[in-house]
């Protein structure tokens, strides 16, 4: 397997800018702008910035998953991923409705600390990895997200999640917004 070249500072300063997003987003909203309707969603604002928090946390168990796919034959993770594709009915429903119950349970304080340490976690993570590990990947459920490739290594799952939080961030109508 070829190694590959990931501008890890990158990948770090759209987390953090991410990070500082998402909190600032948290702090200036208010409880109404919490629960407004989100721009071509079904979701509030508060349950349209879990989904995007979660991505970040899909993004930690598809490492492990693409560092284990990694090392057996690429059949096996074709396998995979056919039967999550075939899976993607059941999925949608729980992508819904994950985030409903979520914002009742975590609130916006904790919504907010959850976000920081699956950042912290995350870095950590791409510190240790060498560039032989970013080059393993896995192949997987495109039909889950539009962001997920036929197959992805371990550096474009590390970019993934800022790709969803950056589509889904004009979606939200907080503080009034209307663009």
């Amino acid at each position: 397997m070829s190694e590959i070249a990931m501008d890890r500072q990158a990948v770090y300063a759209d987390y953090e800018r991410a990070r500082q997003t998402f909190h600032d987003l948290l702090d200036s909203a208010t409880t109404a702008d919490l629960a407004r309707p989100t721009r071509g969603t079904r979701w509030t604002n508060e349950q349209l910035l879990w989904h995007m928090l979660f991505s970040y946390m899909i993004a930690r168990v598809l490492l492990v998953l693409a560092s284990v796919f990694g090392r057996l034959p690429r059949s096996a993770g074709k396998a995979f991923a056919r039967a999550l594709n075939a899976a993607t009915v059941p999925f949608d429903r729980v992508n819904y409705v994950s985030p409903c119950g979520a914002v009742k349970v975590f609130g916006p304080r904790r919504t907010g600390a959850a976000f920081d340490r699956v950042i912290d976690s995350l870095q950590r993570r791409l510190a240790a990895q060498s560039d032989a590990d970013l080059a393993r990947g896995m192949y997987d459920p495109v039909r889950w997200d539009p962001f997920f490739q036929d197959f992805m290594t371990l550096a474009d799952i590390y970019r993934y999640p800022t790709q969803h939080f950056d589509f889904h961030r004009p979606q939200l109508t907080l503080n009034g917004e209307l663009s």
